[in-house]
């Protein structure tokens, strides 16, 4: 399967089920085979034990676990990290195996499907510690026109590094961006500056109906379960990883661009005005502008 780092729909399905599954039970206990996913040493994990989940929740790309007395887990998943609800203490995989949370009626398993490990735990004690990874980035449903204009128009970027960004908006990555580019008609290689309000009035629009219409549609196939297959890439998008296929509003072939690792589809009818955007072009455009490497990413990219 194809990975892709969670955004904003996924990790809120995961929540929710987290939620249904796990708040006002007791951590039994926690197996960490793997020490490099945890990243802090005090609070040490085996403090969370014993103790009652109070409630989850997201920050950015991240999810966090309460805890009573103010303790939490914040978990980042990164690109190819994902959770499993099983059978209480089921055996952690060998290989991909990174952590589990035993409770009574189940335990969740964290996996990673990558040779490089990328994602974290990090255990944190007061609300102040846990809003430390707070990017500041703008949460759009509880945004209004004017604060998301302002958050767009704070830096010059292009439209895709805009709203990829965690300083700028929450919980978006590459695939989100690609359909909600689609939706609003806009190129990826627009720059924030040029945007005139009705184009951020329609961009703002196209965030929040993409974001909720795959949220929606990630809830209804989850149902009363968990997640089980979380990726960015689905048949049912609009441009996100069709290249050469047919865009379903015009027909016409979707379109790429490649600039470092990362890769962005579009439209050339519905978001260009018919012209195809070179790869040299942007890499001229987004030389200083976007991420070469994952760490770049977390420094003000997809990671927040």
């Amino acid at each position: 399967m194809l990975r892709a780092m969670p955004e904003y729909p996924d990790i809120t399905v995961y929540i929710e089920r987290l939620d249904a599954l796990l708040t006002g039970q007791i951590l039994e206990g926690v197996r960490l085979p793997d020490p490099f996913l945890l990243r802090t040493a005090d609070p040490p994990v085996d403090v969370l034990e014993g103790r009652l989940v109070s409630g989850f929740g997201r920050i950015g790309k991240r999810i966090f676990c309460a805890f009573e007395d103010e303790l939490y887990l914040v978990i980042h998943l990164m690109i190819a990290g994902r959770l499993h609800w099983k059978s209480s203490r089921v055996p952690i995989p060998r290989r991909g195996g990174l952590a589990a949370l035993d409770f009574a009626h189940g335990s969740i398993l964290m996996t990673e499907s990558a040779t490089r490990r990328q994602a974290s735990w990090h255990v944190v004690e007061g609300r102040a510690d846990l809003l430390a990874f707070n990017r500041g980035g703008l949460e759009v449903f509880e945004a209004s026109p004017a604060d998301f204009k302002e958050a767009l128009k704070r830096e010059s970027h292009t439209l895709k590094r805009a709203l990829t960004d965690p300083r700028l908006l929450s919980g978006i990555g590459n695939a989100y961006s690609d359909e909600i580019l689609h939706r609003a008609r806009l190129s990826p290689l627009a720059l924030t500056g040029a945007l005139d309000d009705g184009e951020i009035s329609r961009l703002f629009a196209a965030t929040k109906e993409v974001l909720a219409e795959w949220t929606d549609r990630l809830r209804a196939e989850v149902g009363e379960g968990f997640p089980a297959k979380v990726t960015a890439f689905r048949p049912e998008m609009a441009v996100h990883g069709r290249y050469g296929k047919p865009c379903p509003t015009c027909g016409s072939a979707v379109q790429r661009i490649r600039y470092a690792s990362r890769e962005t589809d579009y439209c050339p009818l519905c978001q260009t005005g018919g012209r195809l955007l070179a790869d040299r072009s942007l890499s001229r455009l987004l030389k200083k502008d976007w991420p070469r490497t994952l760490e770049e990413l977390e420094g003000g990219g997809e990671g927040g």
